[in-house]
């Protein structure tokens, strides 16, 4: 529910990346960092000696971070590209592994089956390494 609050709080303080980038999967996707900012913070509570700075700093990291995925993702859907390029761009922001699932957010217009096929060619031309099966496949740049 706080995280809820906080995203309808910044909304009404003029941020809103929110509407476009989901800060509560930004949140969980880096949970034990967001608890581990929530604790510190909340330390010495009860003797009134709490900071709050560690999780300031926390919610300003991932609101920036939020920013520049808005960014990145403006970036690609920006232009008229064909769909095999979109996905290029979007793979060349990832550093390390990366699966379909983060090109489909890079990418909102393109439909799966585009992604899927776009990653497809890409593998077969060397661009990318697959790894794994299923849900857990991944993609690996090569080039």
């Amino acid at each position: 529910m706080s995280r809820l609050l906080t995203t309808l709080l910044l909304y009404r303080s003029g941020f809103y990346v929110g509407k476009y980038i989901s800060l509560e999967a930004k949140i969980a996707k880096n949970k034990d960092l967001y608890y581990d900012a929530l604790n510190r913070a909340q330390h010495g509570w009860h003797e009134g000696t709490e900071d709050a700075v560690p999780f300031i700093k926390y919610l300003l990291g991932t609101i920036l971070a939020a920013y520049k995925d808005f960014g990145d993702r403006f970036a690609i859907v920006e232009e008229k590209l064909p769909a095999i390029d979109m996905v290029r761009k979007a793979a060349l922001n990832k550093i390390g592994r990366f699966t379909k699932q983060d090109i489909r957010e890079q990418c909102p217009s393109l439909s799966l089956s585009s992604v899927e096929a776009a990653l497809r060619k890409m593998v077969a031309s060397g661009e990318l390494k697959r790894e794994g099966t299923g849900k857990s496949t991944c993609y690996i740049r090569l080039k």
